[in-house]
Parts: C-alpha cells; sequence; structure tokens
C-alpha cells in the first residue's frame, strides 16, 4: 500500500471514528471539554517523541492525568467543568510548548504534533484509530439507552435511580480516546475540528439521537477524504484541509437548515406582486 492509499484509509477510519464520538460531543455538550483535551495532551506527545516511543501513547497517558485533574477541578465549590476545561486547555498547551522549546532536537517536526501529518500514518496509527471506532460503536450499542437517557434528560435518568458518574466517565473515556486516536492525522490543534464539526452538521440536518449517530460518521469520513484530496490537487498541508473541509461540511448543513426557515418557503406570491411580474 502506497502512501496516499495508506492516507486515504487513515482519513476514512479516523475521520468516521472521531465523528462517532463527536455525536455523543455535541450532544452532551462537551465540546469544549474535547477542545481542552485536544490541547492539554500536546506535552505528552512532545514528551512521547522526545523519548523516542509512541506519540499516541503520550498523548493517552497525558490525557489520562488530564481527565483526573479536570474531574478534581470540577468537584471545587465554586469552580465547574467549564473553568476545569479552561484552565487545564490553556496550562496543558503552555506546557507543550515550554517542553518543545526545552527540548530543540525533537525527532519529529513540532508542526506534525500541531497539525498532524496524515502523509506519513503508520499501520499501527490506523489499527489504533479502527480499535477505538470499533470499541466506541460497541459501547454504544451496548449502553446506548442509559447514555441517550442521561443525555436528553439528566434529571430523570438521576431520579429514575441510576448513577450518572459512570456514563459521564465512558463519555469522556471515549473523547479521550478519540483524541489520541485523531493526532497522527490532524495534530493536537486540529483535531476538533473533525470531532465536533461532522456531528455539529449531522445534528442541522438529522433530527433523531440514532441519525445523528449515523450521519456523523459518514460526514467525518467525507471530510477525511476530500481533505486529503485537496491536500494533493493543491499541494497544501492535509491536516488543516481536512479540517477546512469538515468545517464546510457544517457551513453547508447550516446554510441548507437556514434555507429551510426562510418565510417565503410554502408562500404563495401576493397579487401584486404577481400583477408587476405578468406587466414586466
Amino acid at each position: 500500500m502506497g502512501y496516499f492509499e495508506r492516507a486515504m484509509l487513515a482519513a476514512i477510519v479516523i475521520g468516521a471514528g472521531a465523528g462517532f464520538v463527536g455525536a455523543l460531543v455535541v450532544l452532551r455538550r462537551r465540546t469544549f471539554f474535547a477542545q481542552a483535551l485536544t490541547h492539554a495532551t500536546y506535552p505528552g506527545a512532545v514528551a512521547a517523541a522526545a523519548l523516542g516511543v509512541s506519540v499516541p501513547l503520550g498523548a493517552a497517558v497525558a490525557s489520562v492525568v488530564i481527565v483526573a485533574i479536570m474531574a478534581g477541578i470540577a468537584r471545587i465549590r465554586r469552580q465547574g467543568a467549564q473553568v476545569a476545561a479552561g484552565i487545564v486547555l490553556t496550562g496543558g498547551f503552555a506546557a507543550g510548548a515550554l517542553l518543545q522549546a526545552a527540548l530543540p532536537g525533537l525527532p519529529v517536526q513540532p508542526e506534525s504534533l500541531l497539525v498532524g501529518s496524515i502523509l506519513t500514518v503508520t499501520d499501527a496509527d490506523i489499527l489504533l484509530a479502527a480499535v477505538v471506532a470499533v470499541a466506541a460503536v460497541v459501547l454504544v450499542a451496548a449502553f446506548g439507552r442509559r447514555i441517550a437517557f442521561s443525555t436528553f434528560d439528566p434529571a430523570g435518568f438521576r431520579a429514575a435511580g441510576f448513577r450518572e458518574w459512570p456514563i459521564e466517565v465512558l463519555v469522556l473515556g471515549l473523547i479521550a480516546a478519540s483524541v489520541v486516536s485523531s493526532l497522527p492525522a490532524v495534530g493536537a490543534i486540529l483535531a476538533i475540528a473533525l470531532i465536533a464539526a461532522p456531528a455539529a452538521a449531522a445534528r442541522l440536518v438529522v433530527r433523531s439521537y440514532r441519525g445523528v449517530l449515523f450521519a456523523a460518521p459518514v460526514i467525518g469520513a467525507a471530510s477525511g477524504i476530500v481533505g486529503v484530496l485537496a491536500s494533493r490537487a493543491f499541494a497544501i498541508a492535509a491536516g488543516p484541509a481536512i479540517a477546512l473541509a469538515a468545517t464546510g461540511c457544517f457551513a453547508i448543513a447550516l446554510g441548507a437548515s437556514q434555507l429551510r426557515r426562510l418565510p417565503w418557503r410554502g408562500r404563495s406570491i401576493p397579487v401584486e406582486t404577481a400583477e408587476e411580474a405578468r406587466i414586466a
């Protein structure tokens, strides 16, 4: 398999997996958390590159630490999840930048850690993304009803006697795994676009919970394919191209949803307008 074919396969697998998990991110309103996680895994990726170990492995270790820190901050009185995410986002990314400056001889380009390099992904990276995507589908299939219940009616979920924290930990774990598996393709900065944009686009065009879960991976995979093809056609970086393709899908979906709401749709032409048109 050539490098371009491998990049296309990675774009499909990573895009579909990120889109599927992104549906949970958008529906449960965890987009800011996902953004904080993508940025805060940067020091783990830098440390792994410096030690000569797998970058996703370093990011995975960092994500576990970050989730624990965010959970601890969120439990402090008069604080919350948004405050914790904001602190971790800026603090983690700053730590990564300082670590990168202190280690100038990294074996990988720092830009590849920030915006990804899908043309250099390995079979192990693709396998990791596939495992994460399959695990996400299996877990959502197994706990889908409880996830939906806690997502759309958290008060009723608690009143029914269910504990909310296991579902929250499950979803946060899937978000962390998706972020880590997306790093080789789109890097620490752009991963949030591939996670959130396809799901947000799906939510605009599909009304049901299951429909969003089906549509978001398709849009994510399509964004990956379009981004890689644009990268080859216009000689631009693949990571930003994929992120822009995902953003473009959201813009198209947003425009289509707004067109459906225009007041002139479904209305007859006024008599005066019809007469004026006939005279003209």
